[in-house]
């Protein structure tokens, strides 16, 4: 299950247990409604809750970042499982944005409000 919110140019993802492909479709339009109306944004995972994600996120994350390499600016990912934040470092290969991994979510979204 997810919760997303927006604000400005940041848009805000939680997770909590299992992250579906469902859920990550709805991410997706609200990111797409956001390019569309805005412009670049900048996204804040907050995956501290996640339990697991299923392979077939993996596979459309992966594609929906090609496909939008040039349309965010900074992406912070807080976590404290160093898993997550391997793929939070892989996923960079297929995006142009800064992406950090943070375990304060105060800080993590000061990161991100430096370019607001």
């Amino acid at each position: 299950m997810i919760n997303t919110d927006h604000e400005g140019s940041i848009v805000s993802v939680a997770v909590f247990g299992e992250f579906t492909l469902a859920d990550y479709h709805e991410f997706e339009e609200l990111v797409r409604y956001k390019l569309k109306f805005e412009g670049p944004v900048s996204l804040f995972f907050d995956l501290r809750q996640m339990a697991s994600f299923t392979l077939d996120v993996a596979w459309e994350e992966i594609r929906f970042s090609r496909q939008h390499a040039h349309d965010f600016r900074r992406i912070a990912v807080l976590t404290g499982s160093q898993w997550v934040s391997w793929t939070a470092w892989l996923s960079q290969l297929f995006v142009e944005a800064d992406v950090r991994v943070f375990e304060e979510e105060a800080e993590a979204r000061a990161w991100l409000a430096e370019i607001q």
